[in-house]
């Protein structure tokens, strides 16, 4: 890969696992699409691949004029004085070559930089805008790590793309090709045996080198194996004791092992091979040249002085970049491949949101919602049936408490009513009005959730209860706050507000973070309200706390409470009793308590006593 890789971006080995495009029209025109984010830098990028080429054509001279000067090394019959003129205006020339050169390459890195970074700024936007816009279903099928990473290391493949490898490939490919035009006109009858001799010689260098790349991979791939055996069976010491399976995980390791033995004896021969080959072909090839340029210089006088220095020159130049090509080209294969996988992303299926909306949430505020024989399986698991002819109603600010034992569709039931997914069959109804016939935005303007894992962002208290409404005033951030029952213990902090809650909101308690998620509950004043077992791994002093906060948001609203602690939803207006995605029982506490033959009966009675 190339060079001037920033810091904190993919290493070399990451890069090189990344899957490569193959150099075709199709792709080419492709990736082309990139070009589109140029805007008005379009002229910044002709006009540094303009410096790009006449860097590359001057350097083309530098070898001429330097084979003259290694010229003077053989005899001369010239006058001292004349002599030394002749290499005074040499060295001129030749400073003069690369103080051009020098400048023509820092406007082309100048100049790509700012094409680069513009570009790219354009991109990670529209990415991120993209994919913070995807389905719940896209987020269900592909890994956030995953694709936090894919995001960061194929942009930055791209990055390297734009400043490094086209630049290098033209560049390469200009004093390559040129190089060896330029041989074949002042070499003449040397430069048959380097054409003859290089390119071939090249290319099986190059298979050689893909090949061991290859091999080494694979090797690695068979350490990695024998590694996880190592830590599977040390991170799980115990079971291997207690079953006596120490000779099953030495047999396992050992197989592994022998595998690794044998695949590396022929990763030793084939490095071999390969050295044996650069021995004997490389290094013979290039002796050959020599004592043949020596024999036309000394023997058959057929090659000057001059010529014989300026073919060093040349083909010392035409070698190495003719030998670098491969790597641009694979790099720019990698290139093509992040470009398709961006792209991916960015033309991928979203869902229709008003990033622009300014719609009052305090506006048509009701929450009716009822459930008409609504059923639904997620795209992942396609034959799994999660809910089954569910249907049921939660007037306008009543509580309606689910119930049921894990896996009984209690939290899809909440992500329904956000739109996350869309019932298979039946109708979700809010307001009057099929939910499907909102537009998401406004949907979801109306909802707000308090999870019972509640994930704050890496900032400060202020900026995560503000989350709830972006706009708000200090004054209103104060008074969700001690709504919340949080506003005690923000102000004990030296920096109160402005206090940084870390990663996640790690630096708070779980009772603490459950207040700053009901105070930006509190902020966005929603119609409905989804409680999601938001006192269920609190201590007793932090969840009276909370339940008390909650307590005060439910009021007027309505209410979707998810719990498994039925000493939570006693008061509930109604509770639905859920089993294996199915409604067995509706009714509050005291109607369903009556059913000793009932669910939510026996579920009561291992709670707590009844009386």
């Amino acid at each position: 890969m190339a060079k001037g890789r920033r810091g904190g971006g993919p290493t070399n080995s990451d890069t090189d696992e990344l899957p490569k495009s193959k150099l075709t029209l199709a792709n080419l025109k492709r990736s082309m699409r990139l070009f589109g984010y140029l805007g008005k830098h379009k002229w910044k990028f002709i006009l540094g691949m303009f410096f790009l080429v006449a860097s590359a054509g001057v350097g083309l001279i530098f070898p001429l004029k330097s084979g003259q000067m290694l010229g003077y090394l053989a005899e001369n019959t010239k006058p001292v004085e004349q002599v030394r003129g002749e290499l005074m205006q040499i060295g001129l020339v030749l400073l003069i070559i690369l103080v051009a050169q020098a400048m023509f390459s820092f406007g082309r890195v100048y100049l790509f930089a700012q094409v680069t970074e513009n570009v790219l700024k354009a991109l990670r936007k529209d990415t991120f805008k993209r994919l913070i816009q995807m389905p719940m279903s896209f987020f269900s099928k592909n890994q956030v790590a995953e694709l936090s990473s894919r995001m960061a290391t194929d942009i930055t493949v791209i990055s390297d793309a734009f400043t490094i490898n086209i630049a290098e490939l033209i560049r390469q490919t200009i004093v390559g090709v040129g190089g060896l035009i330029l041989l074949v006109t002042t070499s003449g009858p040397i430069a048959k045996w380097f054409l003859v001799i290089i390119p071939p010689l090249t290319v099986v260098a190059i298979l050689f080198a893909k090949r061991i790349r290859k091999f080494s991979k694979t090797y690695q791939e068979k350490i990695a194996e024998a590694n996880i055996v190592v830590g599977e069976a040390l991170t799980g010491i115990t079971n291997v004791k207690t079953f006596t399976n120490e000779e099953y995980e030495i047999n396992k390791y050992d197989k592994i092992a022998s595998s690794i033995r044998e695949f590396g004896l022929k990763y030793g021969i084939f490095r071999g091979l390969f050295f044996s080959f650069v021995m004997v072909f490389v290094f013979g090839s290039v002796f050959f040249i020599l004592w043949q340029m020596l024999f036309a210089l000394k023997v058959d006088k057929t090659l000057t002085p001059e010529a014989f220095g300026t073919f060093m020159m040349l083909s010392l130049f035409v070698a190495g970049s003719l030998g670098g090509l491969p790597e641009q080209i694979a790099s720019l294969q990698r290139a093509l491949g992040a470009t398709d996988r961006v792209f991916e992303l960015i033309d991928g299926d979203i869902e229709d949101i008003d990033l622009n909306s300014a719609l009052d949430s305090q506006k048509g505020k009701s929450g009716e919602i009822e459930f008409k024989n609504v059923s639904f399986n997620y795209p992942t698991r396609p034959d799994f049936e999660v809910l089954k002819n569910i249907s049921f109603k939660a007037n306008i600010g009543e509580t309606v408490a689910l119930v049921g034992s894990s896996g009984s569709g209690k939290s899809t039931i909440a992500s329904l009513i956000s739109r996350f997914y869309d019932p298979l069959n039946g109708e979700i109804i809010i307001d009057g009005k099929n939910s499907k016939e909102y537009s998401l935005t406004d949907l979801r303007k109306k909802i707000a959730l308090v999870p019972q894992d509640v994930i704050l962002f890496a900032g400060t208290i202020r900026d995560n209860i503000a989350y709830g409404k972006p706009n708000a005033t200090a004054q209103e951030i104060e008074e969700a706050a001690k709504k919340a029952n949080a506003y005690d213990f923000i102000i004990s902090f030296p920096d109160q507000f402005n206090t940084l809650v870390g990663e996640r909101g790690i630096q708070l308690s779980g009772g603490q973070r459950q207040r700053i998620a009901i105070a930006r509950a509190v902020l966005k004043n929603p119609s409905i309200l989804i409680l999601d077992e938001a006192t269920s791994s609190l201590d007793s002093e932090s969840e009276h706390l909370v339940q008390e906060a909650l307590e005060k948001l439910m009021v007027g609203r309505t209410s979707i409470v998810i719990a498994h602690r039925l000493a939570t939803i006693r008061n509930a207006d109604k509770i639905v009793v859920l089993q294996k995605g199915e409604v067995l029982e509706t009714g509050n506490h005291a109607e369903l308590i009556k059913h000793d033959e009932g669910l939510y009966y026996k579920l009561s009675k291992m709670q707590f006593e009844l009386t």
